[in-house]
């Protein structure tokens, strides 16, 4: 297939663009290159695949309307994977309107240019995060979401409901994929993992929120690449069962569908921070912090969703993870 991947230079974006090289797509690639984080790390992950004569690549921003529109009809891709977006909770706080810039004005578009090109699938990154508030374990995607507690999650809630009009309205086949705390070779410069590792290199105190109470549902990125490809290639249906006097969540009359993609198995921050520590061969220096605003205390996937309708369950295990991050990182920056 011909399939566009927007945030192609991204963490997730550069790791899916190599899996469908790989396996003999053709991929036309969007990124705007932003400096959120070092943009070198962006270049380095291009030129694993900048080369390769089935992949296109764009530098630009998905908030222009006029490059997106240009960019489907020059290329008229099958297929698309929105992973282009401002990541990260806490930044959401200080700059609000990046969000509403990429997260919400960028999807419009991708949207639009779906309908217009009539594209077979459009797959895009929601978040656990969307969540919110939910106390209830392991969250699943036939509960309601509608306390979201940043505004990077109420953006991609948004994405969500927006995606649903353009799947109720013209029958565009949309799929959501709430990825759970994504981490893995190649990963992004502001996620704790990244900053840890730094840290503990640099024998500089890591600090630690909610008294390293939190639990995370930690997903390896190859789990996550696979588990967007095998949503890609089955688009979404409709759910003939579907009732509007009990609206289930996770489907709909239109086709459109949501899905958790994570591991399925939280674990503890400071169990997560002794996996590192062993992969390092070096002990953290702790900096205990209270709970930031906009964090959630625990996030858990229920995936039997993934399961039941892709035979597909991450499962990548949290040491193996975190000990191949920890060989990356030590080659890329040159540590001994």
């Amino acid at each position: 297939m011909k399939i566009l991947i927007t945030g192609s230079a991204g963490f997730i974006g550069s790791s899916l663009v190599l899996n469908l090289l790989e396996r003999g797509d053709t991929v036309i690639g969007i990124d705007n290159h932003n400096d959120y984080y070092d943009p070198k790390i962006k270049e380095s992950r291009l030129l694993r695949f900048l080369d390769n004569p089935n992949y296109s690549h764009i530098r630009g921003d998905i908030s222009s309307k006029d490059l997106i529109d240009k960019t489907f009809s020059d290329f008229k891709p099958d297929r698309v994977v929105n992973l282009a977006a401002q990541a990260g909770v806490r930044y959401s706080i200080e700059n609000p309107h990046a969000y509403i810039e990429s997260n919400i004005v960028g999807f419009a578009n991708i949207l639009e240019a779906c309908r217009k090109y009539e594209i077979g699938h459009l797959v895009y990154a929601s978040s656990s995060s969307v969540y919110g508030a939910n106390t209830k374990m392991p969250f699943s995607i036939h509960q309601n979401v509608d306390h979201p507690l940043s505004l990077y999650a109420a953006s991609k809630k948004s994405n969500e409901l927006m995606a649903h009009t353009y799947s109720q309205l013209f029958n565009n086949p949309t799929t959501g994929s709430r990825f759970f705390t994504v981490y893995g070779p190649w990963g992004r410069p502001d996620m704790a993992l990244f900053k840890f590792t730094k840290s503990i290199l640099s024998d500089e105190p890591i600090d630690v929120f909610n008294f390293g109470k939190h639990r995370r549902d930690f997903t390896y990125i190859d789990d996550i690449v696979e588990g967007v490809v095998r949503v890609l290639d089955r688009p979404a249906t409709i759910n003939s069962s579907w009732s509007g006097d009990s609206p289930d969540p996770s489907s709909s009359m239109a086709p459109w569908r949501v899905y958790n993609i994570g591991n399925n198995k939280p674990v503890e921050l400071m169990d997560y921070i002794s996996a590192l520590e062993s992969a390092l061969g070096k002990k953290a220096i702790i900096n205990f912090l209270p709970m930031q605003p906009g964090d959630v205390p625990d996030t858990y996937a229920d995936t039997e969703d993934l399961v039941k309708n892709f035979g597909y369950k991450p499962n990548t295990d949290i040491k193996e993870g975190i000990e191949n991050f920890a060989n990356w990182y030590k080659s890329f920056f040159n540590v001994n």
